[in-house]
């Protein structure tokens, strides 16, 4: 009998209690007419998926009588019922965005096998936090390593594919053969490169993506051992990677053997090669690095000149991502989780409110027989109800928000999509929603079913107020604090937008058309070739209507930061630091004209200056500087790129890493002087033209004369120079969007709090101020006693806000491009905002106690 009456807990607590008794005494008769110790354990056999079905049935019938309960008691307060579901889906959309988004930064592993032995190898240097490897460096680094399983190496490129129709630009890597067997991944089509493909006089081989192959290859199966052309070479695929490959970027098409010849594997100063390795089973990162620091050591001994002050550096590939990247995840996740817990301070104060509103239904069913249980599980089911589908719309909301959020991360993942809302992202959100409405909304609701009695049947709204409104005015202080905040993070990151944005690049953008065409090394070798090309495409160009100036140049200020090389003066060693190099690009005559950049002394470069001629380069101020502090540079020799230069010419400095980092010295150099085959990285492919008319309406005859020029040569990168310079502050203002809506959202909150809890304080305390006016309060009074509480709150709110503001500055210092964490005009602005806010928020309540009449609210009481 105990068993079985144990087994009676599975129904209801109020169906037990009406039905225990008659169920527990038919079972006994039963029991006793039973045959035998067998004939009993068959009874209780057969009574346990009787009750268990029973007992469900009852609680779905129960559940029924509860939804439709509570769908009619939310149809009656539909203002309540529109808040709170709002309110959920605002805290459930923005934190399940930004769960999305740092878990796919941060948490995800990356789409290779055994990711988390993946490893990143780099040089390090004084002055450079990491720098690209040099061939020999890394060849004798890896070589034998105890630590590394395996390694290889590749840089990224960019070809001319002219295989079938229209000539384009596609983006891929040189990589040597044994990179894809490091990462671990294997062609969907083909085959990998084989051990030797990177080797010099190798056959050209060729691995293509998904994309590449299905948009110029109609997705064709049959394409391995087919030819296409790269910058004018033919190149066999041998290999299609599936889909889901995307390394080293997302736009990343091709892969191509990285050939290294003798010269690359003695020159230990050329660094371009991103090292990549997988660590052996066991090994650690610490582990690799130790070692690796150990042969930089050995290389340091042996190539002292070359490998001064040079040392290894590994990181595991998620450590890639930059810091900023990482400070602006967790940024944002500390601001969805701020408007998080606003949601929630206020969600709570509004269902206290509502609880405390409901003592009197509660009590009268309580009088009439309803059980505490019967009670509390009709307002879980009415908690539920909401922030289900407050969850459901916050979802919803979060898929909306997800893409937006993840174009403010200045990041490139090695994956083929971006985050969106998946199986993990569904989880969080439940968890979130049912956490929400297990701390926020039940506990509310389960205090009010349990006071529930005659005493508040007698005494009604009076029996509100004390203790439960000091809490809801801490609740309210709370999201006062979250609000100042996320508007003085938003401040101070707007301050740091426009701060940005009244530096001075060194160039004027506007009136400035550009464009890319890369020129095939195969077609183009020679300089004097190229240089006609040019020169024959600027006339034309510049005989335009309303041209008045163009050129070409390597690469784009603030697109490309230039080759750094290190500067000879006088003979001294061409040692690479910090404080010794300069940035090297190539240029044709008129790039300072079209860009307005001021020449200071001297001259441009010029078409007569040749390989027959003297090597001349223009400079930068900050070179002369540094070089020949006030001194007239022109006519100083210096060493750079192999061979010694004569300054014939100064100009301006300009932002060549865009307007938040800090620009090397530089150098430029007549695209003529430079040897055939030589400094092909630094070939002019940028062109800049300056126009008196409308740019956009130049694109066509430029477009047209260069298709003429060379049919095969693709075009890209066709845009206003503003919109360059526009691009290097794009993801800042987006974040700037995005905290300014979660900050206005909590805003908006903490203003309905600071309302809602003196409107409730107004309604409770209306007797005493009708006695105080009737005892001859005057207005100002009853004014002073209000706005004294609203003071209280804005003070309990504000005071340790500004401390975690001014701390929350400091964290994100590194983004704050030189403005102070404590900008006295960032934090006088959000205080005199909050201030309004809670003034707004007061505004109502004051003017209702203003209007009470003593007599009628003496009567009412």
């Amino acid at each position: 009998m105990r068993l079985y009456r144990w087994l009676l807990h599975l129904y209801p607590a109020s169906f037990r209690h009406e039905y225990g008794g008659e169920m527990t005494l038919a079972y006994a008769d039963r029991r006793r007419e039973a045959d035998g110790p067998w004939g009993r354990a068959w009874l209780l056999a057969a009574a346990i998926p009787e009750v268990l079905g029973n007992a469900l049935a009852v609680h779905a019938d129960i559940l029924r009588q509860d939804l439709r309960y509570s769908a009619r008691t939310l149809a009656r307060a539909r203002g309540f019922a529109f808040t709170a579901i709002v309110i959920i889906a605002l805290g459930i959309g923005a934190t399940t965005a930004a769960f999305s988004v740092a878990d796919f930064v941060l948490l995800r592993p990356l789409p290779f096998p055994d990711a988390d032995r993946l490893v990143m190898i780099w040089q390090r240097q004084p002055g450079y936090g990491r720098m690209e490897l040099s061939p020999a460096n890394f060849d004798d680094w890896r070589r034998g390593s105890r630590s590394l399983d395996r390694s290889g190496a590749y840089t990224p490129v960019s070809a001319n594919l002219a295989s079938t129709g229209e000539p384009s630009r596609v983006s891929g890597a040189w990589v040597t053969a044994d990179l894809l067997p490091t990462l671990g991944v294997q062609p969907a089509l083909g085959r990998v490169f084989r051990a030797g493909e990177d080797g010099e006089g190798a056959p050209p081989v060729l691995i293509i993506g998904d994309s590449l192959w299905r948009a110029t290859f109609g997705g064709d199966p049959a394409v391995i051992g087919q030819t296409a052309r790269l910058d004018d070479e033919p190149y066999t695929i041998i290999g299609v990677m599936p889909p889901s490959f995307t390394f080293p970027s997302a736009e990343a098409e091709f892969w191509r053997p990285l050939r290294l010849n003798q010269g690359d594997y003695q020159d230990r100063s050329n660094n371009f090669l991103y090292g990549v390795g997988r660590l052996h089973a066991g090994a650690t990162l610490a582990s690799a690095q130790s070692e690796l620091s150990v042969r930089a050591g050995e290389s340091r001994r042996q190539f002292p000149k070359e490998d001064a002050d040079t040392d290894a550096l590994v990181r595991d590939f998620r450590s890639e991502l930059s810091d900023d990247s990482r400070l602006t995840v967790l940024a944002l996740s500390g601001a969805a989780l701020c408007v998080l817990l606003i949601v929630c301070a206020n969600l709570a104060n509004l269902l206290i409110a509502r609880a405390l509103g409901r003592r009197q239904e509660l009590a009268v069913r309580t009088a009439i027989g309803a059980g505490r249980e019967r009670l509390i599980r009709q307002l879980v089911t009415e908690s539920v109800v909401l922030s289900a589908i407050g969850g459901a719309i916050g979802v919803a909301l979060a898929a909306v928000l997800v893409p937006l959020i993840w174009r403010m991360i200045p990041i490139e993942m090695p994956t083929p999509a971006g985050p969106g809302v998946d199986v993990r992202v569904l989880v969080f959100a439940a968890v979130l929603t049912i956490a929400t409405a297990a701390i926020f909304g039940l506990a509310p609701t389960l205090r009010a079913g349990s006071d529930a009695g005659v005493q508040d049947l007698r005494e009604g709204a009076r029996a509100i107020g004390g203790r439960r409104q000091r809490l809801r005015g801490v609740l309210v202080a709370a999201e006062v604090v979250g609000t100042v905040v996320l508007l003085v993070v938003t401040g101070l990151l707007v301050r740091a937008l426009w701060t940005l944005q009244g530096r001075d690049p060194g160039f004027r953008a506007d009136g400035v058309l550009t464009l890319q065409t890369d020129l095939p090394s195969a077609k183009y070798a020679g300089t004097d070739k190229r240089s006609t090309f040019y020169l024959r495409l600027l006339d034309q160009i510049r005989a335009l209507p309303g041209v008045t100036s163009a050129a070409y140049i390597s690469g784009l200020p603030m697109v490309w930061g230039g080759g750094i090389w290190p500067v000879g003066i006088n003979g001294a060693e061409l040692e690479r630091r910090q404080n010794n190099t300069a940035s090297l690009r190539f240029t044709t005559p008129g790039f300072f004209q079209t860009m307005s950049i001021p020449v200071r002394a001297g001259r441009d470069v010029s078409d007569s200056d040749t390989m027959k001629t003297q090597m001349v380069a223009v400079v930068s101020e900050s070179f002369v500087k540094r070089y020949w502090p006030g001194q007239d540079a022109i006519g100083h020799h210096f060493n750079f790129a192999t061979k010694d230069r004569t300054i014939v010419g100064v100009v301006a400095d300009i932002r060549v890493r865009g307007l938040e980092r800090n620009s090397e010295p530089q150098v430029y150099l007549p695209n003529r002087q430079v040897d055939d085959g030589w400094f092909w990285g630094y070939t002019p492919k940028a062109l800049v033209v300056r126009a008196s008319t409308p740019v956009a309406q130049l694109a066509p005859a430029i477009s047209g004369i260069i298709r003429a020029a060379d049919p095969d040569l693709p075009i890209y990168g066709l845009r206003p120079m503003t919109d360059v310079v526009d691009r290097t502050t794009a993801s800042r203002r987006i974040q700037i969007q995005v905290l300014s809506g979660f900050a206005a959202v909590a805003f908006l909150l903490a203003a309905i709090g600071i309302h809602g809890v003196l409107s409730f304080a107004v309604s409770q305390r209306t007797a005493e101020i009708g006695i105080r006016m009737a005892l001859g309060a005057q207005r100002r009074d009853i004014f002073a006693l209000i706005t004294s509480q609203s003071a209280l709150l804005l003070g309990a709110g504000l005071v340790p806000g500004v401390a975690l503001a001014y701390a929350a500055g400091r964290s994100v210092q590194s983004l704050l491009a030189g403005v102070p964490p404590f900008d006295t005009a960032t934090f006088a602005s959000v205080v005199a905002l909050t201030v309004a806010m809670a003034a707004a928020g007061t505004l109502l309540p004051v003017v209702r106690a203003l209007r009470i009449d003593p007599l009628r609210a003496i009567r009412t009481e």
